[in-house]
């Protein structure tokens, strides 16, 4: 079970804003961006929710390239002589003069800015529900709320949130949807997630019956987490002490890349966090405050062997101390 994919073409708005997103990628990846560009850039960003939603698409698509095997990327997309911004460049142009059904793009945005309950980037937000059920809302995250006589549904279009379920004199089951499946909970608190690949269901107290389609469900105990993607249900794994951090304003690596580290910390702050591939592989372990993420690069910079490069509070690479 998930919430319903509508296929539709981009508008005009959104094409351009497409097109402009690609534009600045590459102008600010080619190594000559000057402080002007980059002010002008946040201004187009601030400017329009449509603006950060296709910037938010083309470090998406960034970050997918950067995912794929070196051989198949150097045959089939970089191709003799082609950088990878200038390949970024042409597919989101590409996207952006096409139809964006396959990405959902267009139903997304609206989902999103249309959701019963949102957070900016940076924003944690605490809500009690209308049974009294205490609803966390992580960073840059958008849930629908359904209540009625016969259910309670949480819709979880985006990020993440931790629900603490209250208990219904009616007996109405308590549900999270997200894409790709559902989570019921047994008198429970717990955590969902979801990005543009996967969710996530982590289980803190009593236990939440998982499904995805046709598969068998799956009934998670407190101390247990799954992941559920395209192709159904995965492994049942113990919690560590990274879930659920961020309801105290923590981010905590334990032996984890520092691409994978830098790619959470971005969802907490505006504009663009880069990680260089020379160290994207480096194992982190620590403790990195959400609140302040300036902070957390500081301490990045001083317990591992790295430098923070900042070309502005909206541009910043992480890279090899030399």
């Amino acid at each position: 079970m998930g919430t319903e994919r509508v296929s539709l073409s981009p508008t005009p708005a959104q094409r351009e804003a497409i097109r402009t997103a690609a534009r600045w990628y590459a102008q600010l990846s080619s190594g000559t961006a000057s402080n002007d560009d980059q002010a002008q850039w946040q201004r187009w960003y601030d400017s329009d929710p449509l603006h950060q939603q296709a910037w938010q698409r083309m470090q998406a698509v960034s970050n997918t390239l950067g995912h794929l095997p070196r051989q198949l990327a150097s045959s089939t997309l970089l191709g003799a002589g082609r950088s990878r911004r200038q390949v970024l460049y042409s597919l989101a142009v590409l996207l952006g003069g096409g139809t964006l059904a396959t990405l959902g793009w267009r139903s997304e945005v609206r989902q999103v800015w249309t959701a019963t309950h949102r957070t900016a980037v940076g924003e944690r937000r605490n809500l009690t529900l209308a049974d009294g059920s205490q609803l966390m809302l992580d960073t840059d995250s958008a849930v629908d709320v359904y209540f009625d006589a016969q259910q309670r549904l949480l819709v979880l279009r985006r990020g993440q949130l931790a629900i603490s379920t209250a208990a219904d004199p009616a007996a109405r089951p308590f549900m999270v949807d997200t894409r790709f499946g559902r989570a019921l909970a047994l008198g429970t608190r717990f955590i969902v997630s979801v990005d543009d690949d996967s969710s996530e269901v982590a289980v803190l107290e009593k236990a939440v019956q998982v499904s995805a389609g046709a598969a068998q469900p799956v009934r998670l105990e407190a101390g247990q987490r799954v992941a559920v993607g395209a192709t159904g249900i995965g492994p049942v794994h113990s919690n560590d002490a990274s879930v659920g951090a961020w309801q105290d304003g923590s981010l905590i690596a334990i032996n984890q890349r520092l691409d994978t580290l830098l790619a959470q910390l971005s969802r907490y702050r505006p504009g663009f966090l880069h990680c260089d591939p020379a160290v994207a592989a480096l194992k982190i372990s620590g403790a990195f405050p959400i609140t302040d993420t300036d902070l957390a690069l500081t301490a990045l910079q001083s317990a591992f062997p790295l430098n923070v490069h900042r070309r502005s509070r909206y541009w910043v690479t992480v890279a090899k101390r030399e």
